[in-house]
């Protein structure tokens, strides 16, 4: 199968989930850090408008965050529907969409994958192949593996503990991975997803990349990027309290599992 036919049976099956998925009752979720709160009517007046997220564009932008949608807002868990859910947003997220653009501009200066040729028909082959194993990889290590193991694919921030401890958190968390019931344990999700990824595109990358050297030194390179990505994502709510953005980014559920209490204070 062509690489033209993986991208286009990936998105197709995406639309189609997710149609599927918005045909059903959502349930209420918590805004996102970079997603604003539509503020409350003082009067009370028009409050059949209020309750309807959608009857204006405030309210349509806070249903879901645009960058990271796996920001954990909630305890959890997650049902499968919403581990599917959560899959398709990170699919089509910020992040997904511009690290894929950056790296076939790389790639294409660096004259890799260059069974792809150069010039617009070559970036875009090199655009769809590492859009469609970040899908891959995500279906994979969102959905699939979470689902049948019971664990929540979400990241949990500690919003404290300096940034000794949150950048160890960060980088802890490429191996750990917080279970349904609030434990943790050993990330196969995120560690096996990416690896089953790249040997997924090995049946549309050219023929030099389809080696077994080839194949782990990309799954490297993807597990060095979702370490950086987590301390991103750990920087997030502060990112936007330095830009004094926080009147409209709500508070996130903090990890609680992995620091000490502080002495007559709760659990950071």
């Amino acid at each position: 199968m062509t690489l033209r036919a993986h991208i286009l049976l990936a998105g197709a099956a995406i639309l189609f989930a997710s149609g599927a998925a918005n045909a059903q009752q959502n349930p209420d979720k918590s805004n996102l850090p970079d997603a604003p709160k539509a503020q409350q009517n003082p009067n009370g007046a028009d409050q059949n408008q209020q309750k309807n997220p959608l009857s204006n564009p405030i309210g349509l932008i806070a249903r879901k965050s645009y960058v990271y949608p796996d920001l954990a807002t909630s305890a959890g868990p997650l049902s499968s529907k919403e581990k599917f859910e959560l899959f398709v947003s990170k699919t089509v997220a910020a992040p997904q969409i511009l690290s894929s653009t950056a790296a076939a501009g790389i790639s294409e200066a660096r004259g890799t994958f260059s069974g792809y040729g150069q010039g617009g028909e070559g970036f875009g082959k090199r655009f769809g192949a590492f859009w469609a194993t970040g899908a891959s990889s995500q279906f994979f290590g969102t959905f699939v593996l979470p689902a049948a193991l019971h664990e929540d694919p979400r990241f949990f921030v500690t919003l404290d503990g300096g940034w000794k401890g949150r950048v160890s958190h960060a980088l802890r968390r490429v191996v750990e991975i917080r279970t349904d019931t609030g434990g943790t344990k050993f990330n196969l999700p995120g560690t096996l997803g990416p690896l089953l990824a790249e040997s997924l595109a090995n049946t549309y990358l050219p023929d030099d990349e389809r080696t077994t050297s080839k194949t782990f030194q990309r799954y490297g390179i993807r597990i060095g990027f979702g370490a950086a990505n987590n301390l991103l994502k750990e920087y997030w709510p502060s990112i936007f309290k330095s830009l004094r953005l926080d009147k409209v980014a709500p508070g996130l559920q903090p990890d609680t599992t992995q620091l000490p209490a502080s002495p007559g204070g709760p659990p950071h």
